[in-house]
């Protein structure tokens, strides 16, 4: 009998906690407050911590330019700011994203347009994206939503044939890679959220802009601090910007959470694998589609559940799984053109603008109902996995998994 009905669940203990931060973050930290006590001095930003991280967090993508920023939304925002885009524009955005890789476009008077998801999955494709493209558009932001690579070749393609720059959304994706490159290392430029709750942090919030050219770098650096004229030969601040700053203390912390992110990326890839060999054979319940050549580094898992197979539906197939003592998120869906501000254009209130501003020669009553990614998100829960996960919670949640399906299977209800 299933939990959910009254059984025995599967599992009764808590799934372990991710404990990401601890003895060394604690240490790194302390070592700056005891220098700043010591010498009288503050915990300021732009310093040798800061510098440091920098270069560390370039040197794991192979090389380039990096600015650590206060969230992972401030990078977006910087990283389009450094691009210097003419107002008025479009840029194609994901289908599935957190507001804050969507709002940065518009807060730069820019308009955003949205991509459908290629079929299966949560990351717009390049027929998605050319589908939308207009003699407007400005520039191209791709997410790598759950940490799963969109397919960047045809992308790439696409936007060299058009002129247009592709910015990386690369939030929940550190470490992931494509035909063995990772991601943040193909656009124009990337952004990356370091919050507590991604792959590595820089403490509670933080951010990174990268990009492997050095001059877009230095562009998005003077736009995350106010215009000042870094990377340049005196002079005042050159452009208006906001103070989008990291600091040394986050730094600090984010040096040591460096240091383990190849870890972190192995263990969840083992655990991932091991579900999904788990799940070899079922007839309903699969890991979520995943392009060729890639590998993945598992923000959350996405589980793929074919109800057609089934005596109910995926968020009753999610609940019950959870009865069974693994939790789960029955939907992801975060899609940017169902959102109360976008559809009711509410960026600069009182005005409609970005949409209403005069120079915009665009469709201004688009809207975008990309059912694929509504396709995706309704066949799909989420299992929130993390490094810390060992076999004994691998074969829990298969265990899971497979009670559930077996279940609800329709051939076992005849």
């Amino acid at each position: 009998m299933l939990a959910i009905d009254g059984g025995k669940p599967v599992r009764t203990e808590p799934l372990p906690k991710r404990a990401l931060f601890g003895e060394a973050e604690k240490a790194a930290a302390m070592a700056l407050f005891d220098a700043a006590i010591e010498h009288g001095d503050v915990i300021g930003y732009g310093g040798p911590e800061e510098a440091a991280y920098e270069a560390a967090f370039a040197g794991f993508h192979g090389g380039g330019f990096a600015d650590l920023v206060n969230s992972g939304t401030s990078a977006v925002y910087a990283a389009l700011g450094g691009l210097e885009l003419a107002p008025a524009g479009e840029v194609v955005i994901p289908p599935i994203t957190d507001p804050g890789g969507a709002m940065p476009v518009a807060l730069l008077n820019l308009i955003p347009v949205v991509a459908d998801a290629a079929p299966g999955t949560f990351n717009a494709g390049a027929q998605q994206i050319a589908a939308v493209l207009t003699p407007h558009t400005r520039a191209i932001l791709v997410a790598h939503i759950a940490g799963e690579p969109a397919d960047m070749d045809p992308i790439l393609e696409l936007s060299r044939s058009r002129g247009l720059p592709v910015i990386e959304d690369c939030a929940q994706s550190h470490g992931a890679l494509y035909h063995g490159r990772p991601v943040g290392t193909f656009g124009a430029v990337a952004a990356f959220s370091t919050m507590s709750g991604k792959h590595h942090a820089t403490g509670p919030q933080g951010g990174v802009v990268f990009s492997t050219d050095e001059q877009i770098g230095w562009r998005c650096k003077r736009f995350a601090d106010r215009g000042k004229p870094l990377g340049l030969t005196g002079g005042t601040n050159v452009r208006a910007g906001l103070n989008l700053n990291g600091n040394d203390l986050s730094a600090a912390v984010g040096r040591v959470q460096l240091a383990r992110l190849p870890h972190i990326i192995a263990a969840r890839r083992r655990v991932a694998a091991a579900i999904a060999d788990g799940l070899a054979g079922a007839t309903a319940v699969r890991l979520g589609h995943e392009v060729a050549e890639t590998e993945g580094v598992y923000w959350f898992l996405r589980i793929h559940v074919d109800a057609t197979h089934l005596t109910v539906d995926k968020n009753a197939f999610a609940a019950a799984v959870a009865a069974e003592g693994i939790p789960t998120t029955p939907s992801y869906r975060h899609l940017p053109a169902e959102a109360d501000w976008f559809r009711r254009r509410r960026v600069f209130p009182p005005s409609d603008y970005p949409w209403g501003l005069p120079d915009y020669k665009g469709d201004r009553q688009a809207t975008f109902p990309c059912p694929q990614a509504v396709e995706a998100v309704e066949s799909h829960f989420l299992l929130h996995i993390h490094e810390k996960f060992g076999d004994h919670e691998v074969r829990d949640i298969v265990a899971a998994l497979r009670k559930v399906e077996t279940a609800y299977l329709k051939e076992n209800a005849k």
